[in-house]
Order: C-alpha cells, then sequence, then structure tokens
C-alpha cells in the first residue's frame, strides 16, 4: 500500500516547518528497526525538526556502531521521559512493525496520542491504527522504505554517509547480507546508498565479526549439543533451557543469527530456535522456498513476521513447544523418504 500524491503532499506539508518528531520501532530492536529509525532521524533534522527515537527495549550491543545510538529513548529504562515525549509530539513515525502490541506498554500512549501517526512497514497485515500507512510486504527491509520515502518526497539530495549507514544496516540484516527477501529494488538501494557513502565492507564488519568468546562457545554449544535433526521433514531444532543461559550468562543479542546455522545444512528447509523463558518460550523460524513459517507462527505459537522468517511465543513447558512444533511439521512440509 503506497502513499498516493495527496498523501505525500499532505506529509509534505506536515514536514513544512519544525516539529516534535517522535520514531517509534518494535520491543527487541533488530538491525531494520534501528537502521531504519536513526536513518529517519537524521534525514527530518536537516529541516530543523526536533526528532527522538524510542524503543520499547534495549539494543544488542552489535549496533553501537551506528552514529547516535546512544541517543535512543529505551522505555524499559526511561518509562516517563518516553511519556512525556509522546505527549509533546507533534508527528509519530512507525517503523517496521504492524501493530501496537508489537510495541508492548508504549501501544496505548501512541493509541491515545492526537500526534499525527506515519507507518512504514513491510509485514503483513497491519493494523488501521495511523493517519498514513507505507505499507510493502515485497519490500526487502524497512530500511528499503525508507529509502524509497525520502526519494518519493523528492528529498534523495538529503541522503549522506550517515544515512546511508544506517540505512545500509537494514538492508544487511534483513536480507542476511543479500541472501533472502530481496527484490531489484533492494539492489538499486544499496548500489544508491553506497554511492552516497555508505561504508558497506566496515558494515559487514561491524556485523558479523564482532563475537565474544562467549557468544562463540554459545554457538559451539549449541550446534554440538543442543541441535536436533528431523530428516523426514527436512527440519532442524535447536533448544536452549533456562540452565544454559545461567551457564553461558547469555545477554540481549547474543543468541541473534543462531538459528541460520541450521538451514545451512544441505536438504534442511526449516529451522527452529527455541528458547526457554523465566516466563514464557519464545520461537524463531525460518524456512526456504514456498513453506511458510509465518504461517507457523500465527496459527501456533501467537506469533507472526515474513513468509521465511518468523517469531513466536507460548506460555508452556519448552518440552511441549518442541513437540508442538514437530507435530505441526507435516502440515507444511512433506514427508521424505530417509535412506536407512
Amino acid at each position: 500500500m503506497s502513499l498516493t500524491q495527496e498523501e505525500l503532499s499532505e506529509i509534505k506539508e506536515l514536514l513544512l516547518f519544525p516539529k516534535n518528531i517522535i520514531i517509534i520501532s518494535h520491543r527487541n530492536p533488530d538491525g531494520d528497526a534501528i537502521g531504519s529509525s536513526l536513518g529517519l532521524r537524521y534525514f527530518l533534522e536537516k529541516f530543523g525538526h526536533n526528532v527522538k527515537v524510542v524503543l520499547p527495549s534495549d539494543y544488542p550491543g552489535t549496533y553501537y556502531y551506528l552514529h547516535g545510538i546512544d541517543d535512543c529513548i529505551i522505555f524499559d529504562h526511561q518509562k516517563k521521559l518516553t511519556e512525556t515525549v509522546i505527549q509533546e509530539s507533534d508527528i509519530i513515525f512507525c517503523l517496521d512493525f504492524n501493530s501496537l502490541d508489537r510495541i508492548d506498554k508504549i501501544g496505548p500512549f501512541v493509541q491515545n496520542s492526537q500526534s499525527k501517526k506515519i507507518l512504514i512497514d513491510h509485514h503483513l497485515d497491519p493494523e488501521p491504527f495511523v493517519d498514513y500507512m507505507y505499507s510493502d510486504t515485497a519490500a526487502s527491509s524497512t530500511c528499503e522504505m525508507v529509502h524509497q520515502f525520502i526519494f518519493d518526497l523528492g528529498e534523495e539530495d538529503k541522503i549522506d554517509a550517515r544515512i546511508g549507514d544506517s540505512l545500509f544496516t537494514g538492508l544487511i540484516t534483513d536480507t542476511g547480507s543479500f541472501k533472502y527477501s530481496t527484490n531489484p529494488q533492494t539492489y538499486r538501494t544499496a548500489a544508491d546508498l553506497k554511492e552516497r557513502g555508505a561504508d558497506d565492507y566496515t558494515l559487514q564488519d561491524n556485523i558479523y565479526n564482532c563475537y565474544t568468546e562467549n557468544q562463540m562457545r554459545l554457538l559451539g554449544h549449541c550446534l554440538a549439543n543442543r541441535m536436533e535433526i528431523i530428516p523426514e521433514y527436512a527440519a532442524g531444532v535447536i533448544a536452549l533451557t533456562k540452565q544454559d543461559y545461567l551457564d553461558f550468562q547469555i545477554g540481549r543479542g547474543d543468541t541473534e543469527g543462531i538459528v541460520n546455522y541450521i538451514l545451512m545444512l544441505k536438504g534442511i528447509e526449516v529451522a527452529a530456535f527455541i528458547r526457554e523463558q523465566p516466563s514464557i518460550v519464545k520461537l524463531s523460524l525460518r524456512s526456504k522456498g514456498d513453506i511458510s513459517v509465518q504461517d507457523i507462527c500465527r496459527k501456533h505459537f501467537n506469533g507472526g513476521g515474513h513468509k521465511n522468517a518468523s517469531g513466536g511465543a507460548a506460555y508452556a513447558k519448552l518440552e511441549d513447544i518442541i513437540k508442538r512444533f514437530k507435530t505441526v511439521l507435516p502440515q507444511y512440509v512433506e514427508r521424505r523418504v530417509v535412506p536407512s
């Protein structure tokens, strides 16, 4: 759902004079959430706007290299400040989420705000809680969409290296370094950002070559001791227990990307990474081709996301969630004949 020319004209009018603008993204922000938020922030600041980025929860240490990330307001640590800046805002940009429950306790503040609300997002089935909706499920990332949004406003000359590095971060992370969820526009966006000064080599290095020794040992533990292959359904599962979290002192972002290692196995088409939290069990699912893990998460694990990359959660025992995942697999993957 693209913005109409009339809507773009109205947004240009809104941005004509300096305003208080809030940019909000989803809980447990990833590279696309953070990159799109900071990229849009630096673009809007070029017009004299007072811009704040608000995140429901803290961000992974992986993204400390992004300029200005320390300025983000984290609701979990700054509840009163979050409420104040939302109340004082004139415009709220909602990036990389499709429903208010994705921003948890910030949701009611946004819903009750009289500010103009603009959504830029690439997830399925966005809820109509905004004044202007730019939704494109074919886009690789929200960063790709923010880039297009700037072009649609006719302000592409404002994109500089700092904005480029922010937006390129989302392109890299949401496509797994351009391995999936790409389209021709993705590469045109990447080329344009590189021409404007984005340093893709350094970004890749910062994102992927930043493991701590503990994270590397955790990865080895997952692959050696916690991975189960289900060959008859071309699937694999890695499950972490509460004790694993204690033993490896797992922090925010430490498990990011582990699910993708399962898909590196020849013949595996579905991967599940299941984590036992203090009061809930969370899942990250990935798939290849036409297998929709989005449907699995939506119907069976109270979640959603993209066709080939989705997440969910359930209040249940770890072993019960693993069993449930194995039980629903035959509905989505045709049984294979496994050589004896």
